[in-house]
């Protein structure tokens, strides 16, 4: 690996790296296949699943080309008049001329008078091929010439279709552009240049649009998909991992800059120090992210795929083409900050923030440790009566023309009017299935439909609104009477809206259950392989841990009490899991490797005094420009993805200020060197003395 790091930082070999850089990454741009990510997110529920049963089965009916719109007509809660249902008499008509089936769009009244509801079958293809413009046509035909104040909504299957759609519009764009204004401010600020923070961005930016072509045209064969979400979280991911490892391989490389003369001499030293920290807390996400493949729910294989792929590209252009960049450029790049070495640079100087912070927390690490738990602790109480699962209306941000529809409905006609539950029985005993679902509690009312393949169709409508904790209490009793019943009515199987978010519910917490421990047995080796120690693991992943919790915890009072999230989405615990704890080990390897390096000649408690001295600044750096680039995802009104990003915000800084300024260091303090057990103490360390070190 020597061999390949001196091709990279030879002063003439830099420009041929760069050159074959240039002509791989056009030529990949050029010959991979451009794919174009899904809309909306799909379920990819296992097959073992009763909704993907259903589903199955479904495709087999007569009517499997068919989805519906539901329009809503209302007056702000206030009575409708006879004018008002003419009209709305009128507009359903008009829809029909839109729908597979015209009688079917006559309008239904609600009890109390204020509002009225259409149903509009469509051709299923049709909608899938561009949502946007059906559901505009139905809008459009829908408000047409309607009397002052009132007003129509489009909801059901297409109108969220359309909504979340519509949520992810330019999304690619949109992230892109405020990740790359957010990266290049930090940098400017980070390394006070108003050149050298080109040199890192540009280098990532490239690996951010070289992975997401990559992680497209691998994914096609492999059958898997790619929607907007995890391109989003992709091209972040990207963004904050590869800007990190830039930031330590700048500021190693600086540091060697007021050493040697010989800058490729000092890009050398620098890669050789800091590559394998980088590639170990690179392969630490790498792997992490590779476990989600074990997942049973499609949309978190796609996720950790296309992250994996994209931290593993962030790697190679961080140890291999920012390298030779940074030696093209000179050290005129750092300009007006030019590194210089100093004749003098062996006396000493006056100590630094950080050294005086780590000689604060060795002289009282026990205090220090009480104090950082019981802060995490207490945040951590901020998960107490905590919930997982969002309903339908709770998915975006803001009030989409769906949700106050569906809102309208809820209110004036039956909360489970728009939501699609479907029952498949034998047709032997459908007429009992039908009798047993009407018995169940929650369910409002039982419809016969087709019948194909020796099934027949039962359309139930529930009590409860979509996605809620009652309607997922419904669909497991139904599920639960038609289990017990005897003999072919036990194989009546529940699928639909409702079922399918429940067995998401499930399969997600079946998928965490599996996930989180490999990725904790995952950190654990890595980091037992890199540090040469078991209990520095141990301490570092407790570390990592009390930080999850206590980010989770903020984050719950934050959203309960200032953005009014009543629940996590359902995967949401599991991404700011995996991210928390694979990045947040990044920092804890950036430290404690320097401090295992210095350790060798200073000793333990030395050792890790000159680490944090070294890394400190840069580290914090690297934690605030990562937590600043996990929030953009907030930019988008999804509630999954805004939590995602706050959590993981909220988590980094909390590592990067407390954890790892002062928790860790005063856990190694307070060990000493049974950190280090089973490595042994270096020969000289007891008699080492104190060594000043640069101020920081």
């Amino acid at each position: 690996m020597t061999a390949i790091w001196r091709f990279i930082s030879g002063r003439r070999t830099a420009w041929a790296v760069l050159a074959g850089t240039i002509v791989a990454v056009g030529l990949l741009f050029a010959l991979l296949p451009a794919t174009k990510s899904a809309g909306f997110p799909s379920t990819g529920l296992p097959d073992s699943s009763q909704a993907a049963q259903v589903d199955a089965a479904l495709a087999k009916f007569p009517s499997a080309e068919q989805t519906a719109a539901v329009v809503v007509w209302s007056r702000d809660g206030k009575a409708l008049t006879a004018a008002d249902r003419e009209a709305i008499t009128a507009r359903s008509a008009a829809l029909g001329t839109e729908s597979t089936a015209p009688r079917a769009t006559a309008p239904r009244f609600s009890d109390d008078g204020t509002a009225a509801i259409s149903v509009v079958p469509l051709d299923k293809s049709t909608v899938e091929k561009d949502v946007g413009t059906a559901a505009d046509a139905l809008r459009a035909v829908a408000a047409k010439d309607l009397p002052s104040g009132l007003n129509s909504y489009l909801t059901g299957a297409v109108g969220f279709q359309s909504d979340i759609s519509n949520a992810f519009a330019g999304a690619d764009v949109k992230l892109l552009l405020v990740t790359v204004i957010v990266v290049a401010v930090l940098l400017i600020v980070t390394y006070r240049s108003p050149i050298l923070w080109i040199v890192p961005l540009a280098v990532v930016g490239t690996a951010d649009g070289l992975a997401g072509i990559v992680a497209g045209a691998l994914a096609k064969p492999l059958g898997v998909t790619i929607d907007a979400s995890v391109s989003g979280i992709l091209s972040v991911l990207v963004f904050g991992a590869g800007t990190n490892y830039a930031l330590l391989l700048v500021a190693r490389y600086r540091e060697e800059l007021l050493r040697t003369q010989d800058r490729s001499a000092a890009m050398l030293t620098a890669v050789k120090s800091a590559g394998p920290a980088i590639a170990a807390s690179g392969g630490t996400v790498a792997l992490s992210l590779v476990t989600l493949l074990f997942a049973e729910l499609a949309g978190n294989r796609a996720l950790g795929f296309a992250c994996a792929v994209g931290v593993v590209v962030a790697i190679a252009f961080a140890l291999l083409v920012l390298p030779a960049a940074l030696v093209v450029c000179g050290r005129g790049l750092f300009w007006p900050f030019v590194p210089r070495v100093h004749e003098h640079a062996a006396s000493p100087q006056r100590a630094g923030f950080w050294t005086r912070l780590g000689r604060g927390v060795s002289r009282r690490p026990a205090v220090i440790t009480g104090v950082s738990l019981v802060g995490v602790g207490a945040l951590s109480l901020g998960l107490i009566g905590f919930s997982v699962g969002l309903s339908q209306t709770e998915q975006l941000l803001g009030n989409p023309e769906s949700v106050v529809a569906q809102k309208i409905v809820d209110r004036s006609f039956s909360a489970g009017l728009t939501s699609q539950t479907v029952v498949l029985a034998p047709d032997a005993v459908a007429v009992d299935a039908a009798k047993l679902a009407s018995a169940t509690d929650g369910v409002d009312s039982v419809r016969p439909g087709e019948s194909a393949n020796g099934l027949t169709r039962l359309e139930v409508s529930l009590a409860a609104a979509p996605g809620s904790d009652a309607a997922f209490a419904t669909i497991t009793k139904l599920r639960s009477g038609f289990a017990d019943a005897s003999g072919a009515a036990s194989r009546t199987i529940v699928g639909g809206t409702d079922a399918t978010a429940l067995d998401t519910r499930q399969a997600s917490q079946r998928d965490q259950d599996l996930i989180i421990p490999i990725i904790l047995v995952i950190v654990f080796v890595i980091l037992a392989l890199l540090l040469r120690s078991l209990v520095a693991p141990v301490l570092l992943i407790a570390s990592v841990l009390a930080t999850f919790f206590a980010s989770l915890g903020a984050s719950n009072w934050i959203f309960q009490h200032l953005l009014g999230f009543p629940a996590f989405n359902t995967n949401v615990i599991l991404f700011a899991f995996l991210f928390l704890v694979a990045l947040g080990v990044d920092y804890n390897i950036f430290l404690t490797t320097r401090a295992r390096e210095e350790r060798i000649l200073h000793g333990t408690t030395e050792g890790m005094i000159r680490a944090l001295a070294s890394t400190g600044g840069v580290i914090t750096s690297a934690g605030i420009l990562l937590a600043a680039v996990f929030a953009v995802l907030g930019v988008l009104p999804v509630v999954a993805l805004t939590q995602i990003g706050v959590i993981v915000c909220i988590g980094v800084l909390l590592d990067t200020l407390v954890v790892r300024t002062v928790l860790v260091p005063a856990l190694v303090f307070l060990t000493g060197d049974s950190f280090w057990w089973p490595s042994r103490a270096p020969r000289d360390s007891s008699t080492a003395e104190p060594v000043h070190v640069p101020a920081s």
